[in-house]
Protein backbone atom coordinates (compact mmCIF):
# COMPACT_ATOMS: atom_id res chain seq x y z
CA UNK A 1 0.00 0.00 0.00
CA UNK A 2 1.41 3.53 -0.87
CA UNK A 3 1.33 6.62 1.58
CA UNK A 4 -1.22 8.22 -0.40
CA UNK A 5 -3.49 4.58 -0.21
CA UNK A 6 -2.82 4.65 2.92
CA UNK A 7 -3.94 7.93 4.05
CA UNK A 8 -6.89 7.82 2.23
CA UNK A 9 -7.52 4.07 4.14
CA UNK A 10 -7.40 5.74 7.52
CA UNK A 11 -9.21 9.13 6.69
CA UNK A 12 -6.50 11.39 6.85
CA UNK A 13 -4.86 14.11 5.71
CA UNK A 14 -0.93 14.40 5.49
CA UNK A 15 0.41 18.07 5.91
CA UNK A 16 0.17 20.18 2.20
CA UNK A 17 2.18 23.32 4.04
CA UNK A 18 2.90 25.19 6.22
CA UNK A 19 1.94 28.54 8.01
CA UNK A 20 5.00 31.22 7.54
CA UNK A 21 3.42 33.56 10.72
CA UNK A 22 4.27 30.70 12.69
CA UNK A 23 7.44 30.16 14.55
CA UNK A 24 9.49 27.30 13.87
CA UNK A 25 10.38 24.79 16.42
CA UNK A 26 13.52 26.33 17.61
CA UNK A 27 14.78 27.09 21.16
CA UNK A 28 16.66 29.67 22.73
CA UNK A 29 20.21 29.09 21.71
CA UNK A 30 19.05 30.51 18.18
CA UNK A 31 18.73 34.36 17.84
CA UNK A 32 16.81 33.76 14.23
CA UNK A 33 15.20 31.03 12.51
CA UNK A 34 16.67 28.63 9.06
CA UNK A 35 16.47 29.65 6.06
CA UNK A 36 13.13 28.77 4.15
CA UNK A 37 14.79 26.80 2.16
CA UNK A 38 16.49 24.93 5.42
CA UNK A 39 13.03 24.36 6.91
CA UNK A 40 11.84 22.71 3.60
CA UNK A 41 15.04 20.87 2.97
CA UNK A 42 15.21 19.74 6.79
CA UNK A 43 11.11 18.71 7.34
CA UNK A 44 10.30 15.51 8.14
CA UNK A 45 6.65 15.65 9.25
CA UNK A 46 5.59 15.09 5.51
CA UNK A 47 6.52 11.24 5.89
CA UNK A 48 7.43 10.97 9.85
CA UNK A 49 3.07 11.67 10.54
CA UNK A 50 2.79 8.37 9.84
CA UNK A 51 3.92 7.58 13.33
CA UNK A 52 1.28 9.65 15.21
CA UNK A 53 -0.33 6.69 16.59
CA UNK A 54 2.91 5.39 17.97
CA UNK A 55 4.01 8.72 19.19
CA UNK A 56 0.53 9.69 21.04
CA UNK A 57 0.97 5.72 22.34
CA UNK A 58 4.57 6.51 23.79
CA UNK A 59 3.55 9.93 25.02
CA UNK A 60 0.52 8.60 27.40
CA UNK A 61 3.28 6.12 28.90
CA UNK A 62 5.65 8.15 29.79
CA UNK A 63 3.34 10.90 31.17
CA UNK A 64 2.13 8.33 33.17
CA UNK A 65 5.60 7.68 34.79
CA UNK A 66 5.92 11.02 35.00
CA UNK A 67 3.31 10.99 37.47
CA UNK A 68 4.37 8.19 39.32
CA UNK A 69 7.70 10.28 39.95
CA UNK A 70 6.03 13.10 40.82
CA UNK A 71 6.65 15.26 37.67
CA UNK A 72 3.02 15.76 37.08
CA UNK A 73 0.37 15.71 39.35
CA UNK A 74 -3.33 14.00 39.00
CA UNK A 75 -4.73 17.21 37.27
CA UNK A 76 -1.89 17.43 34.73
CA UNK A 77 -1.88 13.37 33.66
CA UNK A 78 -5.65 13.54 33.27
CA UNK A 79 -5.79 17.03 31.19
CA UNK A 80 -2.40 15.59 28.89
CA UNK A 81 -3.87 12.26 28.57
CA UNK A 82 -7.48 13.99 27.42
CA UNK A 83 -5.53 16.34 24.89
CA UNK A 84 -3.72 13.34 23.45
CA UNK A 85 -6.95 11.52 22.85
CA UNK A 86 -9.09 14.82 21.55
CA UNK A 87 -5.13 15.16 19.48
CA UNK A 88 -5.64 11.51 17.80
CA UNK A 89 -9.43 11.83 17.27
CA UNK A 90 -8.46 15.46 15.58
CA UNK A 91 -5.73 13.11 13.38
CA UNK A 92 -8.06 10.51 12.94
CA UNK A 93 -11.11 12.83 11.53
CA UNK A 94 -8.28 14.19 9.20
CA UNK A 95 -8.84 17.85 10.96
CA UNK A 96 -5.38 17.93 12.78
CA UNK A 97 -3.34 21.25 12.31
CA UNK A 98 0.15 19.68 10.64
CA UNK A 99 2.55 22.22 10.68
CA UNK A 100 5.72 21.51 8.65
CA UNK A 101 7.67 24.87 10.23
CA UNK A 102 7.83 22.38 13.63
CA UNK A 103 9.51 19.84 11.55
CA UNK A 104 8.30 16.73 12.52
CA UNK A 105 5.39 14.20 14.21
CA UNK A 106 6.76 15.18 17.63
CA UNK A 107 6.68 18.64 17.86
CA UNK A 108 3.63 18.98 15.97
CA UNK A 109 1.74 16.56 18.61
CA UNK A 110 3.64 18.56 21.91
CA UNK A 111 2.91 22.13 20.15
CA UNK A 112 -0.84 21.30 20.15
CA UNK A 113 -0.90 19.46 23.40
CA UNK A 114 0.50 22.45 25.04
CA UNK A 115 -2.04 24.95 23.27
CA UNK A 116 -4.71 22.76 24.31
CA UNK A 117 -3.71 22.14 27.64
CA UNK A 118 -0.51 24.60 29.70
CA UNK A 119 0.72 21.20 31.15
CA UNK A 120 1.93 19.94 27.86
CA UNK A 121 4.68 21.99 28.30
CA UNK A 122 5.99 19.41 31.25
CA UNK A 123 5.29 16.29 28.72
CA UNK A 124 9.10 16.42 27.18
CA UNK A 125 10.74 16.14 30.97
CA UNK A 126 13.04 13.63 30.87
CA UNK A 127 13.10 12.49 27.27
CA UNK A 128 14.60 13.49 23.98
CA UNK A 129 13.18 13.78 20.53
CA UNK A 130 16.37 11.34 19.68
CA UNK A 131 14.62 8.53 22.36
CA UNK A 132 11.49 9.19 21.02
CA UNK A 133 12.02 8.35 17.62
CA UNK A 134 13.48 5.33 18.08
CA UNK A 135 10.69 4.14 20.41
CA UNK A 136 7.98 5.29 17.93
CA UNK A 137 9.88 3.72 14.80
CA UNK A 138 10.31 0.40 16.85
CA UNK A 139 6.50 0.31 18.44
CA UNK A 140 5.38 0.84 14.29
CA UNK A 141 7.24 -1.29 13.37
CA UNK A 142 6.23 -4.15 15.77
CA UNK A 143 2.66 -3.04 14.40
CA UNK A 144 3.64 -3.72 10.66
CA UNK A 145 5.27 -6.98 11.60
CA UNK A 146 1.98 -8.42 13.05
CA UNK A 147 0.35 -7.21 9.83
CA UNK A 148 2.94 -8.82 7.64
CA UNK A 149 3.28 -11.90 8.90
CA UNK A 150 -0.88 -12.58 9.19
CA UNK A 151 -0.41 -11.80 5.16
CA UNK A 152 2.00 -13.92 4.93
CA UNK A 153 0.16 -17.04 6.46
CA UNK A 154 -2.79 -16.45 3.88
CA UNK A 155 -0.48 -16.53 1.34
CA UNK A 156 1.02 -19.85 2.30
CA UNK A 157 -2.74 -20.81 2.92
CA UNK A 158 -3.44 -19.80 -0.50
CA UNK A 159 -0.29 -21.98 -2.00
CA UNK A 160 -1.52 -24.94 0.09
CA UNK A 161 -5.25 -24.72 -0.66
CA UNK A 162 -4.33 -24.42 -4.67
CA UNK A 163 -1.91 -27.35 -4.35
CA UNK A 164 -4.78 -29.05 -2.70
CA UNK A 165 -7.72 -28.33 -5.05
CA UNK A 166 -4.96 -30.56 -7.78
CA UNK A 167 -3.57 -32.94 -5.56
CA UNK A 168 -2.88 -35.14 -8.23
CA UNK A 169 -1.47 -32.87 -11.10
CA UNK A 170 1.58 -33.33 -12.73
CA UNK A 171 4.13 -30.99 -14.31
CA UNK A 172 7.90 -31.17 -15.43
CA UNK A 173 10.02 -29.64 -12.55
CA UNK A 174 13.09 -27.81 -14.17
CA UNK A 175 16.48 -27.05 -13.70
CA UNK A 176 18.30 -24.29 -15.95
CA UNK A 177 14.72 -23.88 -17.29
CA UNK A 178 15.01 -27.54 -18.90
CA UNK A 179 12.46 -30.14 -18.28
CA UNK A 180 14.36 -31.88 -15.83
CA UNK A 181 12.18 -34.99 -13.73
CA UNK A 182 8.42 -34.92 -13.03
CA UNK A 183 6.60 -33.63 -9.78
CA UNK A 184 3.70 -32.88 -8.09
CA UNK A 185 2.24 -29.33 -8.75
CA UNK A 186 1.29 -29.58 -5.20
CA UNK A 187 4.51 -29.89 -4.25
CA UNK A 188 6.24 -27.00 -6.06
CA UNK A 189 3.83 -24.83 -4.74
CA UNK A 190 4.96 -26.36 -1.22
CA UNK A 191 8.64 -25.17 -1.86
CA UNK A 192 7.09 -21.40 -1.78
CA UNK A 193 5.35 -22.57 1.45
CA UNK A 194 8.56 -23.41 2.70
CA UNK A 195 10.24 -20.47 1.40
CA UNK A 196 7.40 -18.04 2.93
CA UNK A 197 7.90 -20.21 5.86
CA UNK A 198 11.55 -18.85 5.95
CA UNK A 199 10.55 -15.36 6.11
CA UNK A 200 8.17 -15.44 8.89
CA UNK A 201 10.86 -16.60 11.07
CA UNK A 202 13.05 -13.88 9.69
CA UNK A 203 10.48 -11.23 10.84
CA UNK A 204 9.81 -12.96 14.15
CA UNK A 205 13.66 -12.74 14.82
CA UNK A 206 13.17 -8.93 13.61
CA UNK A 207 10.47 -7.79 15.79
CA UNK A 208 12.21 -9.90 18.60
CA UNK A 209 15.26 -7.42 18.53
CA UNK A 210 12.66 -4.61 17.39
CA UNK A 211 10.72 -5.17 20.81
CA UNK A 212 13.47 -3.44 23.61
CA UNK A 213 12.40 0.10 24.96
CA UNK A 214 14.61 2.98 24.31
CA UNK A 215 12.53 5.78 26.25
CA UNK A 216 14.37 7.47 28.88
CA UNK A 217 17.54 7.57 27.27
CA UNK A 218 17.38 10.74 26.17
CA UNK A 219 19.49 12.78 23.71
CA UNK A 220 22.44 10.04 24.26
CA UNK A 221 22.91 10.06 28.56
CA UNK A 222 19.70 9.50 29.81
CA UNK A 223 18.48 11.41 32.18
CA UNK A 224 19.29 12.76 36.06
CA UNK A 225 15.52 12.32 37.22
CA UNK A 226 14.59 8.60 38.52
CA UNK A 227 12.59 7.75 35.62
CA UNK A 228 10.93 4.52 35.39
CA UNK A 229 11.85 2.88 32.53
CA UNK A 230 10.58 -0.72 33.06
CA UNK A 231 7.40 0.79 33.76
CA UNK A 232 7.15 2.22 30.53
CA UNK A 233 8.44 -0.96 28.71
CA UNK A 234 5.92 -3.18 30.46
CA UNK A 235 3.03 -0.32 29.26
CA UNK A 236 4.10 -0.03 25.78
CA UNK A 237 4.05 -4.42 25.75
CA UNK A 238 8.09 -4.20 25.53
CA UNK A 239 8.51 -7.33 27.57
CA UNK A 240 9.85 -10.92 27.00
CA UNK A 241 7.37 -14.03 27.24
CA UNK A 242 7.44 -13.90 31.36
CA UNK A 243 6.48 -10.22 31.05
CA UNK A 244 9.59 -9.04 31.82
CA UNK A 245 10.21 -5.71 30.71
CA UNK A 246 12.98 -5.02 27.89
CA UNK A 247 15.19 -2.27 27.91
CA UNK A 248 17.56 -1.32 25.95
CA UNK A 249 20.85 -1.69 27.88
CA UNK A 250 23.07 1.33 26.60
CA UNK A 251 22.11 4.87 26.03
CA UNK A 252 24.33 5.89 23.22
CA UNK A 253 23.27 2.43 21.22
CA UNK A 254 19.72 3.38 21.85
CA UNK A 255 19.60 6.23 20.33
CA UNK A 256 22.13 5.64 17.12
CA UNK A 257 20.65 1.74 16.65
CA UNK A 258 19.01 1.40 13.41
CA UNK A 259 19.98 -2.23 13.22
CA UNK A 260 16.08 -2.97 13.63
CA UNK A 261 15.55 -0.98 10.49
CA UNK A 262 17.69 -2.90 8.84
CA UNK A 263 16.94 -6.12 9.86
CA UNK A 264 13.43 -5.91 8.53
CA UNK A 265 14.69 -4.51 5.26
CA UNK A 266 16.58 -7.43 4.83
CA UNK A 267 13.79 -9.96 5.90
CA UNK A 268 11.87 -7.90 3.58
CA UNK A 269 14.19 -8.18 0.73
CA UNK A 270 14.44 -11.65 0.55
CA UNK A 271 10.60 -12.09 0.31
CA UNK A 272 10.43 -9.53 -2.23
CA UNK A 273 12.84 -11.92 -3.90
CA UNK A 274 11.04 -15.09 -3.12
CA UNK A 275 7.75 -13.13 -4.52
CA UNK A 276 9.33 -12.57 -7.83
CA UNK A 277 10.60 -15.93 -7.79
CA UNK A 278 6.99 -16.83 -7.19
CA UNK A 279 5.83 -14.32 -10.15
CA UNK A 280 8.47 -15.27 -12.23
CA UNK A 281 6.60 -19.00 -12.49
CA UNK A 282 3.54 -17.91 -12.87
CA UNK A 283 4.24 -15.29 -15.60
CA UNK A 284 5.70 -18.41 -17.83
CA UNK A 285 3.00 -21.01 -16.72
CA UNK A 286 0.13 -18.23 -18.37
CA UNK A 287 2.28 -18.42 -21.38
CA UNK A 288 1.12 -19.97 -24.63
CA UNK A 289 4.23 -21.77 -24.17
CA UNK A 290 3.62 -23.06 -20.87
CA UNK A 291 -0.40 -22.88 -20.42
CA UNK A 292 -0.54 -24.12 -17.28
CA UNK A 293 -2.30 -22.06 -15.28
CA UNK A 294 -4.91 -19.07 -15.98
CA UNK A 295 -4.72 -16.20 -14.03
CA UNK A 296 -8.20 -14.84 -13.50
CA UNK A 297 -9.13 -10.89 -14.85
CA UNK A 298 -9.07 -9.45 -11.53
CA UNK A 299 -4.96 -9.85 -12.04
CA UNK A 300 -4.74 -9.21 -15.64
CA UNK A 301 -4.80 -6.53 -18.62
CA UNK A 302 -4.82 -6.30 -22.06
CA UNK A 303 -2.87 -4.50 -24.51
CA UNK A 304 -3.74 -0.95 -25.92
CA UNK A 305 -2.75 -2.07 -29.34
CA UNK A 306 -3.79 -6.11 -29.54
CA UNK A 307 -7.05 -6.98 -28.41
CA UNK A 308 -5.96 -10.63 -27.99
CA UNK A 309 -3.42 -10.26 -25.34
CA UNK A 310 -4.10 -11.18 -21.82
CA UNK A 311 -0.97 -9.46 -19.68
CA UNK A 312 -0.15 -10.79 -16.01
CA UNK A 313 0.73 -7.57 -15.03
CA UNK A 314 0.45 -7.52 -11.41
CA UNK A 315 2.58 -10.75 -11.15
CA UNK A 316 5.17 -8.59 -12.92
CA UNK A 317 4.67 -5.57 -10.78
CA UNK A 318 5.42 -8.10 -7.76
CA UNK A 319 8.56 -9.10 -9.54
CA UNK A 320 9.48 -5.65 -10.49
CA UNK A 321 8.71 -4.15 -7.22
CA UNK A 322 11.09 -6.66 -5.89
CA UNK A 323 13.80 -4.66 -6.67
CA UNK A 324 12.94 -1.12 -4.73
CA UNK A 325 12.40 -3.17 -1.71
CA UNK A 326 16.26 -4.33 -2.16
CA UNK A 327 17.14 -1.01 -3.17
CA UNK A 328 15.83 0.08 0.21
CA UNK A 329 17.65 -2.34 2.46
CA UNK A 330 21.11 -1.39 0.20
CA UNK A 331 19.95 2.27 0.93
CA UNK A 332 19.91 1.53 4.92
CA UNK A 333 22.64 0.24 5.13
CA UNK A 334 24.55 2.59 3.19
CA UNK A 335 23.37 5.13 5.66
CA UNK A 336 24.32 3.80 8.60
CA UNK A 337 27.95 3.30 6.93
CA UNK A 338 29.60 5.89 8.17
CA UNK A 339 27.77 7.59 11.31
CA UNK A 340 29.41 8.06 14.36
CA UNK A 341 28.07 7.62 17.90
CA UNK A 342 25.41 8.61 18.63
CA UNK A 343 22.11 10.23 16.85
CA UNK A 344 22.92 12.23 13.97
CA UNK A 345 20.39 13.84 11.24
CA UNK A 346 21.53 11.31 8.67
CA UNK A 347 18.64 9.06 10.62
CA UNK A 348 15.89 10.98 9.48
CA UNK A 349 16.24 8.71 6.33
CA UNK A 350 15.43 5.73 7.34
CA UNK A 351 11.84 6.44 7.69
CA UNK A 352 10.91 6.48 4.38
CA UNK A 353 13.40 3.14 3.37
CA UNK A 354 11.40 1.43 6.43
CA UNK A 355 7.66 2.73 5.23
CA UNK A 356 8.32 2.21 1.43
CA UNK A 357 9.75 -1.55 2.09
CA UNK A 358 6.71 -2.50 4.66
CA UNK A 359 4.34 -1.37 2.67
CA UNK A 360 5.26 -2.30 -0.82
CA UNK A 361 5.83 -5.96 0.45
CA UNK A 362 2.36 -6.11 2.50
CA UNK A 363 0.59 -5.04 -0.76
CA UNK A 364 2.59 -7.58 -2.99
CA UNK A 365 2.02 -10.68 -0.42
CA UNK A 366 -1.40 -9.73 -0.41
CA UNK A 367 -1.80 -9.47 -4.53
CA UNK A 368 0.08 -12.51 -4.55
CA UNK A 369 -2.53 -14.06 -2.31
CA UNK A 370 -5.85 -13.04 -4.05
CA UNK A 371 -3.90 -13.78 -7.56
CA UNK A 372 -3.79 -17.77 -6.62
CA UNK A 373 -6.98 -17.76 -4.86
CA UNK A 374 -8.72 -17.47 -8.30
CA UNK A 375 -6.33 -18.92 -10.43
CA UNK A 376 -7.26 -21.88 -12.52
CA UNK A 377 -4.76 -24.88 -13.54
CA UNK A 378 -4.95 -26.40 -17.26
CA UNK A 379 -4.30 -30.19 -15.72
CA UNK A 380 -4.71 -31.15 -19.81
CA UNK A 381 -1.73 -29.43 -20.78
CA UNK A 382 0.66 -30.02 -17.67
CA UNK A 383 0.19 -33.76 -17.95
CA UNK A 384 0.88 -33.12 -21.93
CA UNK A 385 3.80 -31.70 -20.22
CA UNK A 386 4.60 -34.21 -17.89
CA UNK A 387 3.89 -37.08 -20.24
CA UNK A 388 7.89 -36.43 -21.67
CA UNK A 389 9.62 -39.51 -21.48
CA UNK A 390 13.12 -37.65 -21.07
CA UNK A 391 11.81 -36.83 -17.81
CA UNK A 392 12.59 -40.32 -16.60
CA UNK A 393 15.57 -41.15 -18.12
CA UNK A 394 17.14 -40.25 -14.32
CA UNK A 395 14.93 -43.04 -13.53
CA UNK A 396 16.32 -45.66 -15.99
CA UNK A 397 19.54 -44.71 -14.32
CA UNK A 398 18.57 -45.66 -11.50
CA UNK A 399 16.76 -48.68 -12.65
CA UNK A 400 20.33 -49.79 -13.86
CA UNK A 401 21.55 -49.04 -10.63
CA UNK A 402 19.39 -51.54 -9.15
CA UNK A 403 21.08 -54.08 -10.95
CA UNK A 404 24.50 -53.47 -10.11
CA UNK A 405 25.80 -50.98 -12.68
CA UNK A 406 27.72 -48.07 -11.14
CA UNK A 407 26.18 -44.79 -11.29
CA UNK A 408 28.41 -42.79 -13.22
CA UNK A 409 28.25 -45.76 -15.75
CA UNK A 410 24.20 -45.90 -15.87
CA UNK A 411 24.40 -42.31 -16.59
CA UNK A 412 26.80 -42.87 -19.75
CA UNK A 413 24.48 -45.51 -21.25
CA UNK A 414 20.82 -43.94 -20.30
CA UNK A 415 23.33 -40.56 -22.28
CA UNK A 416 23.54 -42.88 -25.24
CA UNK A 417 20.29 -44.43 -25.20
CA UNK A 418 18.96 -40.60 -25.46
CA UNK A 419 21.10 -39.80 -28.40
CA UNK A 420 19.97 -42.78 -30.23
CA UNK A 421 16.20 -42.23 -29.91
CA UNK A 422 16.75 -38.92 -30.90
CA UNK A 423 18.71 -39.87 -33.84
CA UNK A 424 15.75 -42.29 -34.75
CA UNK A 425 13.14 -39.61 -34.26
CA UNK A 426 11.46 -41.93 -31.69
CA UNK A 427 10.32 -41.29 -27.78
CA UNK A 428 12.00 -42.61 -25.48
CA UNK A 429 10.16 -45.25 -24.53
CA UNK A 430 9.10 -46.52 -27.73
CA UNK A 431 12.36 -47.56 -28.65
CA UNK A 432 12.50 -51.48 -29.32
CA UNK A 433 13.88 -54.84 -27.31
CA UNK A 434 16.56 -54.41 -30.30
CA UNK A 435 17.05 -51.02 -30.09
CA UNK A 436 17.56 -50.87 -26.56
CA UNK A 437 20.34 -54.06 -26.58
CA UNK A 438 22.14 -52.18 -29.22
CA UNK A 439 23.12 -49.28 -26.59
CA UNK A 440 23.76 -51.62 -24.38
CA UNK A 441 22.60 -55.31 -23.44
CA UNK A 442 21.88 -53.99 -19.78
CA UNK A 443 18.91 -52.96 -21.07
CA UNK A 444 16.10 -55.23 -21.38
CA UNK A 445 12.65 -54.63 -22.38
CA UNK A 446 11.86 -54.78 -18.44
CA UNK A 447 13.33 -51.18 -18.67
CA UNK A 448 10.74 -50.03 -20.11
CA UNK A 449 8.45 -50.23 -17.24
CA UNK A 450 10.39 -47.18 -15.77
CA UNK A 451 8.41 -45.08 -18.17
CA UNK A 452 5.34 -45.26 -16.08
CA UNK A 453 4.84 -41.59 -14.72
CA UNK A 454 2.40 -43.03 -11.60
CA UNK A 455 5.08 -45.53 -10.45
CA UNK A 456 7.63 -42.99 -10.80
CA UNK A 457 6.44 -40.73 -8.54
CA UNK A 458 4.91 -43.16 -6.07
CA UNK A 459 8.46 -44.75 -5.88
CA UNK A 460 10.03 -41.21 -4.60
CA UNK A 461 9.26 -42.20 -0.92
CA UNK A 462 12.06 -40.48 0.70
CA UNK A 463 11.41 -37.63 3.21
CA UNK A 464 10.95 -33.71 1.13
CA UNK A 465 10.13 -36.57 -1.96
CA UNK A 466 7.56 -35.78 -4.07
CA UNK A 467 5.14 -39.04 -3.78
CA UNK A 468 1.75 -38.57 -3.72
CA UNK A 469 1.70 -39.64 -0.11
CA UNK A 470 4.10 -37.31 0.94
CA UNK A 471 2.59 -34.61 -0.69
CA UNK A 472 -0.93 -35.11 0.69
CA UNK A 473 0.58 -35.68 4.41
CA UNK A 474 2.24 -32.15 3.06
CA UNK A 475 -0.71 -31.06 2.32
CA UNK A 476 -2.70 -31.59 5.54
CA UNK A 477 -0.18 -30.88 8.05
CA UNK A 478 0.19 -27.10 6.15
CA UNK A 479 -3.57 -26.83 5.82
CA UNK A 480 -4.31 -27.75 9.27
CA UNK A 481 -1.59 -25.76 10.94
CA UNK A 482 -1.92 -22.36 9.09
CA UNK A 483 -5.32 -22.49 9.73
CA UNK A 484 -4.80 -22.99 13.09
CA UNK A 485 -2.39 -19.54 12.85
CA UNK A 486 -5.17 -18.10 11.27
CA UNK A 487 -7.45 -18.28 13.92
CA UNK A 488 -5.13 -17.42 16.70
Amino acid sequence: MSEDDRTQSEGIQPPQGGDPARPPARSGRFAAGPAAETQAFSESISFDWRLWEQDIRGSKAHARMLRKIGVLDAGELEGILRGLDEIAADIRAGKFPWRPELEDVHMNIEAELTRRVPAGAKLHTGRSRNDQIALDMRLWLRDRIDELTLALRRLQLALAELGGRHRRAVIPGYTHLQRAQPVLFAHHLLAYVEMFERDAGRLADARERANECPLGCGALAGSTLPLDREAVARELGFVDRAGKPRLTRNSMDAVGDRDFVVEFCAAAALLAVHLSRLSEDLILWASAEFGFIRISDAYSTGSSLMPQKRNPDVAELIRGKSGRVIGNLTAMLTLLKGLPMTYNRDLQEDKERLFDSADTVLACVRLMAGMLEQAELNEKACRRAASDPTLLATDLADWLVSRGVPFREAHDVVGRLVACAESLGKPLHRLSAEELAQVDPRLTVEARAVFSLRRALERRRAPGAPSFRNVSLELRRWRSRLRKLLEE
